[in-house]
């Protein structure tokens, strides 16, 4: 914490100097860069699409390319432009996925003086851990690759078995790890919270109880993958009690922050792992040439694009999240949305925090629980009649829909100016609120061939795809 800086810059000679006679570093130039200003000028900011040629030469065989040598795995993920992606994972930044998940997890333990859980049963939930080869190069999903590499101390207490995780359809296994827990002693669950849910929903069905019966020793909840906020009244309530969660920020590309403190918000940026951080105003990042800081100029509360530059051979690199500092002593940060999935049909650039603070603060002023929801534009050619179209799942519908979705825009209003903008210049209306069936984002889920895993519904979208496909799965009036 206290060398977060100093140890940026370490990092970042140490991976100039590392790269220089790759294949990339010698297109870049890097015997020329020794400042962060020369890298600028040297490095252009990318997104997959366009480090993708550097990732074919690797996957015909070549070596040196990002990085020395050949990665040890190919991490594969789902983009949503340019369909599957081959994360590159190498000997040098395999360690930052590992060491990173046992550092959240000592934080907590020295903190809190819990260490009972260690001695109990714990889901890490993943993807198969059953790899194919690309190249010679064994590649699957992130979570199964770490899978491989959990410590041999947590082995003997980890659920579910290999069997288990080996299956592929998310209902049989969904099934398969409820049979395989529900009489254990289980302490400790980690996966997203949409996976945690349907998890605890189903041993409810099955026992008529809440979970902190069935597992009266369960006092740690591990998650990450999409903000905590939206799920956390329904996650507790599935409980039965308050427990301690530990929320991490982990992806394909890198292991970036950890919560390191149940009394403090936000995440520990992990400054000391391999990982170089660059942050974009989230503003400039589709600019030609956006500004861009390093650690030591960052300001509180400013929606930041994360470039990471790594020891995985990612350079210049826009994972597509966009983050807020909570704190500069020591550098903590919050997920506020992706730079993808936001609206920006009519200039207003609504973002993630912001349609979930909106509907959250409703929500909680009326006691209404939120299952899921996402937003969309809706466009019409007639002034006035475009709106952005909500589709939310409730735990119960708000008596008076109308008074709740007034409520929800005035919130987005208060959070969003050029949004406020466009409803008092008659630009856009009032929001819509489409209400979706009991379970209607998991049947979404399954007819798309996407549910379970680490598959998530964006909050956002720039296009009513997803909104005409959930229309199939709305209370008609």
């Amino acid at each position: 914490m206290a060398n977060a800086v100093a140890d940026q810059q370490t990092i970042f000679q140490n991976l100039i100097k590392k790269a220089q006679n790759t294949e990339f570093g010698k297109v870049h130039h890097f015997t020329k860069i020794s400042t962060y200003e020369d890298y600028i000028n040297n490095v252009p900011i990318r997104d997959y699409e366009e480090i993708k040629p550097f990732v074919e030469l690797i996957k015909d065989g070549r070596t040196n390319i990002l990085w020395p040598g050949k990665p040890i795995y190919f991490a594969k993920t789902s983009g949503t432009t340019s369909g599957v992606k081959y994360i590159p994972i190498t000997q040098d930044s395999i360690s930052n996925h590992i060491n990173t998940a046992r550092n959240a997890l000592l934080c907590y333990m020295a903190e809190t003086g819990n260490y009972d859980f260690a001695n109990g049963k714990m889901i890490f939930l993943s993807g198969s851990p059953e790899l194919e080869r690309v190249a010679g190069i064994p590649t699957g999903r992130l979570s199964g690759i770490v899978n491989h590499h959990i410590p041999k101390y947590l082995r003997s207490n980890q659920l579910p078995s290999f069997e288990t995780n080996c299956i592929e359809d998310w209902e049989t296994k969904l099934d398969k790890i409820v049979e395989e827990t529900i009489n254990k002693n289980m302490t400790l669950i980690s996966g997203i919270p949409p996976w945690m849910q349907m998890y605890f929903d189903r041993l409810t069905e099955k026992t008529g109880k809440k979970i902190s019966e069935i597992f009266p020793n369960f006092s740690v909840m591990v998650q990450g993958g999409v903000n905590f906020e939206p799920y956390k009244t329904k996650l507790f309530e599935s409980i039965g009690k308050k427990i301690d969660y530990i929320e991490l920020f982990p992806a394909s590309e890198g292991f970036f922050a950890f919560q390191d403190s149940q009394k403090e918000q936000g995440m520990l940026l992990n400054t000391n792992s391999g990982i170089f951080f660059e942050f974009v105003p989230a503003n400039e990042i589709f600019d030609e040439k956006p500004t861009r800081l390093s650690l030591k100029d960052v300001k509180l509360n400013e929606n930041y694009a994360l470039i990471i530059n790594s020891n995985a051979g990612l350079w210049g690199y826009n994972i597509g999240d966009t983050v807020k500092f909570v704190s500069l002593n020591p550098y903590r940060i919050i997920v506020s949305g992706r730079t993808k999935h936001f609206i920006s049909a009519f200039g207003e650039h609504v973002i993630g925090e912001e349609v979930e603070y909106a509907l959250l603060k409703a929500a909680n002023e009326e006691n209404i629980g939120i299952v899921e929801f996402t937003v969309a534009p809706n466009i019409s050619q007639d002034k006035g009649k475009s709106y952005h179209d909500w589709f939310v799942e409730f735990e119960n519908v708000p008596d008076d829909l109308t008074s709740f979705t007034k409520k929800v825009n005035d919130n987005l209003r208060g959070k969003n100016v050029y949004y406020d903008d466009l409803i008092t210049g008659n630009i856009l209306q009032t929001l819509h609120i489409n209400i979706v069936n009991k379970n209607g984002f998991i049947d979404y889920m399954k007819s798309i061939g996407k549910l379970g895993g680490q598959n998530k519904v964006p909050r956002l979208s720039n296009d009513r795809n997803i909104a005409n496909e959930l229309n199939k799965f709305t209370v008609k009036a």
